[in-house]
């Protein structure tokens, strides 16, 4: 993936700036200093920075601020609570924060991005507006921006995922749902306490945690169709504090994920039944509690087909992907907006959200390359 002669300030300037985030990650909604620092490199190359209510993040914009034709370039800049131990020179310096997700490449390709657009601002026939989206862990940053109304008039949107499941020079995308649904659900069983020696005193808790356990299993086993794709996992269990006494209750937690709403909503209505049998059949009381994440990034086919046929220009081969259960708050802006969500061969060998997980460089600069030939062909198309 050769860099052109006239290019190589832009990708030292980037990898350097990749670098700095690495070190400095910060917290979703905490990206104060994150932020501070794509202002001042945008600041440096004379780019426009909307004027947002955000506390953290923000959004640069190219191009004739006044053309009717929008495209959107939207990438992350939050970091994981993990301790790093990828064993890079450029370590973390937050102890407990670590860019494990690999948000420092993505913001650093869009500031690439964005750089490359400036110097053809006065050729674009439109605009351009890059997002440095904050929050995205915790899916809290999609719904944030959409709601200062940046994005109101967009006409299509792109997003970008490093994947260390793809080699380096390979983009991935598909029509359809690319990624899955995220609801996290917690469920409290409130019983009697009692001395262990004498349990039919007390409703124990644990007893009725086993059959909520096994219920779970069959949410998927027998209620959802072997086509549809879905998970649910059960993460953690507390319940006790001592050998002799049969607590008064007990928790467990756990994900749900889905690739279609009719499956999502099934799963969980069929749950709050299976919960309410056992909760009358042990005379306890249940309770649910529901937390619902993003939905599938859905992926418009027409825009998957016209990503991955940019591929090649930017030194990429493009691939058709399966889907994958990691969710993505990309998923938000695709309830407004049309658009393609594409993953970015990263080289692994260490999974996302691992404490040892790196990305290759080699595919920084020709990423922002990509993202910037795709802003400028989707205007092209829009007009």
């Amino acid at each position: 993936m050769k860099i052109l002669p006239e290019h190589q300030d832009i990708a030292q300037f980037i990898q350097a700036f990749r670098l700095e985030l690495h070190r400095f990650p910060e917290l979703s909604n905490q990206e104060f200093e994150t932020t501070a620092r794509i202002k001042a490199a945008l600041n440096e190359q004379q780019i426009r920075i909307l004027d947002l209510p955000l506390a953290t993040g923000l959004v640069a914009e190219l191009g004739d601020p006044h053309s009717p034709h929008l495209v959107v370039l939207r990438s992350d800049i939050d970091a994981l609570p993990i301790d790093e131990q990828s064993g890079v020179d450029y370590v973390s310096q937050n102890p407990g924060v670590m860019h494990a997700c690999g948000h420092d490449f993505h913001a650093s390709a869009a500031l690439g991005a964005a750089i490359l657009l400036k110097k053809i601002e006065h050729q674009l026939p439109g605009r351009v507006r890059v997002l440095f989206q904050a929050a995205e862990e915790v899916f809290e940053g999609a719904p944030a921006l959409l709601a200062t109304g940046a994005l109101n008039d967009a006409a299509v949107i792109f997003g970008i995922h490093n994947d260390p499941t793809l080699p380096v020079g390979v983009l991935g995308s598909k029509a359809g749902a690319l990624t899955a649904g995220v609801d996290r659900f917690d469920i409290s069983i409130a019983g009697t306490g009692s001395h262990a020696a004498r349990p039919h005193d007390g409703k124990d808790p644990i007893i009725i945690l086993g059959q909520v356990i096994g219920a779970v299993q069959t949410l998927l086993s027998r209620n959802v169709p072997s086509d549809h794709n879905a998970v649910v996992s059960i993460t953690q269990v507390h319940s006790g504090s001592t050998w002799n006494v049969i607590p008064d209750s007990a928790f467990l937690e756990g994900t749900v994920r889905t690739f279609n709403q009719q499956t999502r909503e099934l799963i969980e209505r069929r749950l709050r039944q299976l919960l309410k049998g056992i909760g009358d059949a042990f005379d306890a009381k249940i309770t649910l509690n529901w937390l619902a994440g993003p939905p599938s990034v859905v992926n418009d086919a027409g825009w998957v087909d016209f990503a991955l046929e940019q591929a090649p220009a930017a030194g990429f081969e493009a691939r058709v992907v399966e889907a994958s259960p990691i969710g993505e708050d990309f998923a938000f802006y695709q309830q407004q907006i049309p658009g393609a969500f594409v993953m970015v061969g990263s080289g692994g060998p260490y999974a996302l959200h691992h404490p040892a997980f790196r990305v290759d460089d080699k595919a920084l600069f020709p990423t922002a390359d990509y993202l910037h030939r795709l802003a400028v062909s989707a205007l092209e198309k829009l007009q």
